[in-house]
């Protein structure tokens, strides 16, 4: 199988704060040296990324005066032009100083939220000045560890109403950005407001402009709850709520490892690309990922392009999957092309409905069939494995 370079036109994007990781974690310190984001954009670029994203503070050094920031971002645009990069999506940190110990948006001091709002404005005028389309909102610190520390209720106002202004923000200031939750069970906090794809869709329908707010699924983050994350991409395509997608590995509900994407669960990788191949989802192909604290630079850019190249191994092989007779064989004998055909027929009434089943149905005949799963299910492991 020969596997074809990642181009820009394959829309892979990176964050800043992953192939920018030093590699400090709780235990232990740094173990790269800080990396500028102008020389991430030109090794980036040259690996075929299409992108980069950052938070806020992954550019510009927290407390930089108006003249150093404008000097940072200068140097950064003209990166971005000299390599034909884009910015497609831009996020804030309301998580790493401490005044955001207890959240930003739905902090219980008052005046904690209050700049968290103006923190995240402000990020979103430089979004729009570079073009990003999507404005993704991890809540880490917004949940609890302590249950009677919370008003929930109150908690989720708070959350709501801050979404509601910087939407209504957006608008007014006509940037044509649209908003993406990143749901997360945990870590750092012990347990995080809007956990999982589930929560997050159905507290966007209650936004007074829900149309504007949609997801930012990440694979890590799904399976950390112990679900499928090919279950929980297909609804967000069904609810069109899918603005932007975060890859990665996982092994199983740990910690989050941010691993090279399909170094972990490997078979739903492979259903992942499969599905977001045929959909209509078109947005970047976004690597969330920390390359391993025991590499070094060189190492870094190893790491980075194994992402790519891992999903572009997985996207032939779909095609290949797709494309095999016995697979079009096996999905009618599981009889998965039924499941498209609507259950009850134009005009069917109640009682039509009722009187089906003694004149057409034979319930213990029916309950003897097989689906064949299990033979479909090989087809899919052999072709990811290379042998089918």
């Amino acid at each position: 199988m020969t596997i074809p370079a990642p181009t820009p036109a394959d829309k892979f994007t990176f964050g800043l704060w992953t192939v920018g990781w030093q590699a400090r974690d709780t235990f232990g310190d740094a173990t790269r040296a800080p990396l500028d984001p102008v020389e991430a954009v030109n090794r980036l670029a040259e690996l075929g990324a299409y992108g980069v994203t950052f938070h806020d503070d992954d550019l510009i050094p927290p407390g930089s005066d108006a003249a150093a920031r404008d000097a940072v971002i200068s140097r950064f645009k003209a990166a971005l032009d000299a390599t034909g990069m884009k910015v497609p999506m831009m996020t804030t940190n309301t998580f790493s100083h401490p005044v955001f110990k207890d959240g930003a948006l739905t902090s219980n001091d008052r005046d904690v939220r209050r700049y968290g709002i103006r923190k995240v404005m402000r990020n979103l005028d430089l979004a729009a000045e570079l073009g990003a389309h999507t404005y993704v909102f991890w809540g880490g610190r917004e949940g609890a560890e302590v249950d009677s520390a919370k008003d929930l209720a109150a908690s989720l106002d708070r959350y709501k109403e801050g979404l509601d202004f910087l939407c209504s923000y957006v608008k007014e200031q006509g940037y044509g950005i649209k908003f993406a939750i990143e749901p997360k069970p945990n870590e750092p906090r012990g347990d995080i407001f809007l956990p999982t794809i589930g929560h997050a869709l159905a507290f966007i329908n209650e936004l007074e402009h829900s149309e504007m707010v949609g997801l930012n699924p990440e694979v890590g983050h799904e399976q950390m709850a112990g679900l499928n994350f090919v279950h929980g991409i297909a609804q967000a395509l069904w609810h069109k709520k899918l603005f932007h997608i975060d890859l990665n590995g996982q092994h199983g509900p740990k910690f989050d490892q941010d691993l090279v994407f399909g170094h972990g669960d490997l078979i739903n990788a492979f259903f992942l690309v499969d599905l977001l191949e045929s959909s209509n989802y078109d947005g970047p192909r976004h690597f969330d990922y920390k390359p391993s604290r025991t590499e070094n630079m060189d190492d870094v850019w190893v790491s980075a392009a194994a992402n790519m190249r891992t999903y572009l191994i997985l996207r032939e092989k779909a095609r290949a999957f797709r494309a095999d007779p016995r697979v079009q064989e096996a999905l009618d004998a599981a009889r998965v092309p039924e499941s498209r055909i609507p259950t009850l027929a134009p005009g069917e009434t109640f009682a039509d409905l009722v009187a089906d089943v003694d004149a057409n149905f034979n319930v213990e005949e029916a309950g003897r069939r097989g689906f064949h799963y299990s033979h479909l299910d090989q087809i899919g492991l052999e072709h990811l494995l290379g042998t089918a």
